[in-house]
């Protein structure tokens, strides 16, 4: 591997969601502060959508593991589940023992139960979906019944709500008009901008233990740039392909020529070339 050719510590550029990456700078700052902002107010859903890729599952772990121990948390990976299998998998993660054969008129009292002795104890309770987007439609209108629990003062249960732009296509319907009325707070994350991206690539080398001088060039930027689109899973992907190559040619600075042999090598980059210029046959990847 390269670690030790370009003097690091651990890969800079690992598409798994590591919240010690996290970049407290651009729309990924901004959609953190907002979503603070929001579960400061103790009611409503909270919704942040994105592109595949711009970093959602990464924003919510970030939030996972910066709330504070007045807030008890459900995280629910994968809320393609119907009513009844989401009821149950919130009971789940807020530690409530039931059987499996359980009534759902049981389950919800025991879970309301459970809502209001942690809201007397003074905590906050929030559950966090991602991939919102493949919610079914059964299951948001059981999602919105549940945030109408309430005491005289407070909503017992906060929703954040982490999908792609189908989730807000989905909420323009008529049928889901109720559930989308409960949204009081809303973010979409955007790609990175070419400025951010520098910041971006330099802290992720720095966290991984780089110390010398900029490994990538300034070609090499506007290359990732172009190439990625800035979006930071792209970005990762086509930078450890482009140090996985300097490696291989025993280079010590990442130029564009290794940004374009990591981008002739990714699909999704190649499939996007040729959608937006398909009479460029012979164009592999963004150069200059």
């Amino acid at each position: 591997m390269y670690l030790e050719h370009f003097g690091l510590e651990q890969p800079p550029f690992t598409i798994t969601p590591d919240t010690d990456f996290f970049l407290n700078e651009g729309c990924h700052n901004e959609a953190l502060n907002v979503l603070f902002v929001a579960l400061s107010s103790g009611e409503g859903f909270i919704k942040v959508t994105g592109e595949v890729g711009t970093g959602k599952t990464l924003l919510c772990r970030k939030l996972l593991n910066t709330l504070g121990d007045d807030f008890v948390t459900a995280y629910i990976p994968n809320p393609f589940l119907n009513p009844v299998a989401l009821r149950m998998a919130l009971a789940e993660e807020l530690d409530i023992e039931f059987a499996r054969n359980i009534g759902q008129h049981r389950l919800l009292k025991v879970i309301t139960e459970r809502l209001i002795q942690l809201r007397t104890d003074g905590k906050n309770v929030v559950l966090l979906l991602d991939e919102a987007q493949t919610l079914p439609d059964e299951s948001m209108e059981a999602l919105r019944l549940l945030t109408n629990l309430e005491t005289e003062k407070a909503k017992l249960l906060q929703v954040v709500l982490f999908g792609q732009p189908e989730l807000d296509r989905r909420l323009q319907q008529n049928h889901l008009r109720q559930f989308k009325q409960r949204i009081l707070f809303s973010y979409q994350l955007r790609p990175l901008d070419r400025k951010t991206l520098a910041v971006y690539i330099n802290h992720r080398m720095l966290i991984a233990g780089y110390r010398g001088t900029p490994l990538f060039t300034n070609g090499a930027l506007r290359s990732l740039y172009r190439n990625s689109r800035g979006i930071p899973r792209l970005i990762n992907i086509l930078s450890h392909k482009a140090l996985m190559s300097a490696y291989g040619l025993g280079d010590k600075q990442i130029t564009s020529g290794h940004i374009r042999r990591a981008a002739a090598d990714t699909e999704d980059v190649q499939s996007w070339l040729t959608q937006h210029f398909p009479l460029a046959s012979g164009l592999l990847a963004i150069g200059h």
